[in-house]
């Protein structure tokens, strides 16, 4: 534990290192994880930024789909991101930043904000969990690595099934396992919608 006279300092570089890669605002949560774990935070500053530029790289070409919550695009932003981090920093560290993670998204949802234009929900958060395991293997598993080299290991993943996203129709709706879309004005203030997870080559 940090020195109660490094605490603040501390916080303001969090806010500065996460908040300009994170699609919500950081929160208690994350800042914890943070305060515990001060020198895996200054190697992700540097990091997911590096990762983001490779993100947007992906976004852009198009090579997965549009859907930056809920798709194939989300679930690279994940495994990728935690791949890259891996490389340097111990997975027992990050999984619990992940965690953190996904717990300031059900505190977002709480508090009525979105996420990339969309309200989070349980099974979102179980989707990024999940991506964020097979991020971790990845990165663990190619610790020599480039960038490039990840980011095309970590695409051929997806494309062969081994992350998740959440089912939609051919409106883009998300749809149940029985494929009845969900409609949100049906689910408004609902953390558990009935929302279908698939293996990412489905």
């Amino acid at each position: 534990m940090l020195k109660s006279k490094y605490i603040i300092p501390l916080i303001f570089f969090i806010y500065l290192s996460f908040d300009a890669v994170s699609q919500h605002e950081i929160g208690k949560y994350e800042i914890r994880w943070a305060v515990f774990h001060p020198f895996a935070a200054v190697k992700i500053n540097f990091r997911l930024k590096k990762a983001m530029v490779i993100y947007k790289e992906v976004k852009s070409s198009g090579e997965l789909d549009a859907f930056e919550s809920g798709g194939k695009l989300d679930a690279f932003r994940h495994s990728f991101t935690m791949a890259y981090l891996a490389q340097r920093i111990r997975v027992q560290k990050l999984r619990k930043l992940g965690i953190a993670h996904e717990k300031g998204n059900k505190r977002q949802f709480e508090k009525h904000k979105t996420e990339f234009g969309e309200w989070a929900d349980s099974l979102s958060c179980v989707m990024d969990l999940r991506n964020n395991e097979l991020g971790f293997s990845i990165g663990c598993q190619n610790r020599h690595f480039g960038k490039e080299e990840l980011k095309r290991e970590v695409i051929s993943q997806i494309k062969a099934g081994n992350a998740w996203y959440l089912k939609r129709n051919a409106k883009n709706e998300y749809v149940s396992c029985q494929n009845e879309p969900i409609l949100p004005e049906n689910y408004s203030g609902k953390w558990f919608l009935p929302k279908c997870l698939v293996k990412s080559n489905e």
